[in-house]
């Protein structure tokens, strides 16, 4: 018995020993995979602000960009899997790609500037020369967005809805009367085309989506052996035929 005693109490103080070596094993192994968990996140998060602020010339760029590249990427993934076909995917992509790109070369040229200023010179309006192109395009633009707000309102809900829309119309144009009139440059420029189209590239991703519709059926099809349950109900006939078990319940 003393010797059985002392052998258990051997095993008890090596197990100890190894119980303390597993949890330090466990806790560094802890901290190990908690740094490398931080540093996938760190380097694509430090990347798109380290872009954004060297090519765009700000960090809220980068944040913003990002932001609207994984939701793209997470609404495309969502229509992959939910059956969408490929070419409503593509042509959404090549879509937003074209009005990017399209609204990128447009700021950076300062095109809608020029044409305000060229308007604000012929129209011989007494305001100084700075401010001229932006009062002009902020009271155009708002009075079209008023008027597509008040005919956009009063088809949805009648007059009830005709003075949210003539406002929120009259608002609206402002702001894009606004930014139009404003000479951004090549980075702001550049990037807000980049922000419009990966917002475009999400928005068609999310309408194609709607317009396919979600057929739950379709869906549990995918997850269900259907094939498999078929032959397999044909092979048992099959052998009831070729095997007579009396007669059948």
């Amino acid at each position: 018995m003393g010797i059985v005693r002392s052998h258990i109490e051997l095993a008890r103080a090596e197990l100890s020993e190894i119980a303390d070596e597993v949890k330090r094993v466990a806790v560094l192994g802890g901290i190990a995979a908690g740094l490398l968990l931080f540093l996938a996140i760190l380097l694509p998060v430090g990347f798109l602000l380290f872009l954004g602020e060297w090519v765009f010339g700000s960090i809220g760029w980068g944040v913003l960009l990002g932001t609207e590249l994984c939701l793209a990427i997470a609404l495309n993934c969502v229509a992959v899997a939910l059956g969408v076909s490929g070419r409503s995917l593509a042509a959404a992509f090549l879509v937003a790609v074209l009005v990017g790109a399209t609204l990128a070369a447009v700021l950076v040229l300062a095109l809608p500037n020029e044409g305000w200023t060229r308007l604000g010179d012929a129209s011989g309006i007494n305001l100084e020369p700075g401010v001229r192109p932006l009062a002009i395009a902020v009271a155009a633009i708002a009075a079209v967005g008023a008027l597509l707000g008040l005919l956009s309102g009063l088809r949805a809900n009648g007059i009830k809805g005709a003075l949210g829309g003539l406002i929120g119309g009259a608002v609206l144009g402002a702001l894009v009367g606004a930014l139009s009139a404003i000479r951004l440059g090549s980075g702001p420029g550049t990037a807000l085309g980049v922000a419009v189209g990966l917002g475009a590239w999400a928005g068609l991703v999310g309408t194609a989506m709607v317009r396919q519709g979600f057929d739950t059926d379709a869906f549990k099809a995918r997850f269900w052996p259907t094939q498999t349950i078929e032959t397999t109900k044909e092979t048992i006939e099959w052998l009831r035929e070729q095997t007579p078990l009396g007669p059948r319940q």
